[in-house]
């Protein structure tokens, strides 16, 4: 089912993706969810690096949760559910004596397809998993872009220090060089350009604020895509609207004849995520042309409206052939899907 505003049309073998579809990276746990993928080609095939979220089977009158050790190596954290000072509402995190800490670990595995459809691992391209202080947490929700030769791999990583933006590149998906944090907690939602303006590196980030404030997309530069700075914000929440509460960008821009078309996301206050775009002006990204005033993707497929978090349609990679924008997303936290989209038609909302 979709709304009259929803512009999709999803992959009749949807859900693509689901937790069965693969194994848990050691026999002690278990796959709770597979998230928001990152797109790219390589080889002549469609690669997604998806966000696999994983956690021990939960015993009755505990809470149990994977972390990685900043040496190296994992242990398991087991609480017990009826302390008064734990607060497990969040399906997602857990507050336990004034300190979170999230209920799944994420790490990010590579999918390849020759059809764009079905996707499956290949044992020669391993997992990537966090490493050092600012990842014991995971990492997740990786964007892809590729900058000449080199894929620019960016990520959250996540550790009890905050939130915050890591990167990696890597020219053949087999080594990886290793960048650290490029924007500090707290942030996520990182996407680059695909190609220089004027000479420099862009991207989008969302910093987030507790106090004053909210969390918006903003415009960053950079000579080096490591150093950034000329920060300027392009899109805040809007009250009333699909995206009143959090935004945040989606993958690398699409460069249009119109301008830059990003696919980004937004909730309002009930945590209903839709998709939605914004057109930004060629020569500078930060003057804003055009933005969606309804979503363009909303979640209405039951994958989406039930899942591990339910109402979520989450994007961070697509594929463009011509007119025709393919968007992976996730599906309420869970599940790994596929739409169409004409560039035309998104473009024709704004």
């Amino acid at each position: 089912m979709q709304t009259r505003h929803d512009i999709s049309t999803r992959f009749n073998e949807n859900p693509l993706l689901s937790p069965a579809d693969l194994q848990p990276s050691i026999p002690e746990l278990e796959i709770a969810c597979l998230l928001n993928p990152g797109v790219f080609r390589y080889n002549g095939k469609t690669w997604l690096i998806v966000r696999v979220a994983e956690r021990p089977p939960q015993q009755e009158g505990t809470i149990s949760f994977p972390v990685l050790k900043p040496e190296g190596g994992m242990e398991v954290i087991t609480l017990p559910a009826d302390d008064p000072s734990l607060d497990a509402s969040d399906p997602r995190v857990v507050n336990f004596r004034g300190a979170d800490y999230l209920t799944t670990l994420s790490h990010l595995r590579l999918l390849s397809s020759d059809d764009g459809i079905h996707f499956r691992e290949d044992p020669g391209y391993p997992p990537l998993w966090g490493q050092g202080v600012y990842e014991t947490f995971g990492i997740e929700d990786c964007r892809v872009s590729q900058v000449g030769s080199t894929y620019y791999l960016t990520f959250t990583s996540v550790s009890p220090n905050g939130v915050a933006v890591g990167m990696r590149s890597t020219t053949n998906w087999q080594s990886f060089e290793s960048h650290g944090l490029i924007f500090p907690p707290h942030n996520k939602d990182c996407a680059l350009f695909e190609s220089k303006i004027a000479g420099k590196y862009y991207a989008f980030h969302r910093p987030s604020s507790v106090d004053i404030g909210g969390n918006y997309i903003w415009l960053a530069s950079s000579p080096d895509a490591i150093h950034w700075g000329e920060h300027r914000l392009i899109a805040r929440t809007r009250s009333g609207y699909w995206d009143s509460q959090r935004v945040g960008a989606g993958a690398a821009p699409i460069r249009t004849d119109r301008g830059w078309l990003a696919i980004y996301h937004g909730a309002d206050s009930g945590h209903r995520y839709c998709l939605g775009a914004l057109l930004l002006d060629l020569e500078d990204p930060s003057v804003v042309i055009g933005r969606s005033e309804h979503p363009i993707m909303e979640p209405t497929a039951p994958y989406e409206t039930t899942g591990f978090f339910g109402h979520v349609v989450f994007t961070n990679g697509h594929v463009v052939d011509g007119d025709r924008l393919t968007i992976y997303y996730g599906a309420a936290d869970e599940h790994v899907c596929g739409a169409h989209f004409s560039i035309r038609e998104i473009l024709a909302t704004l």
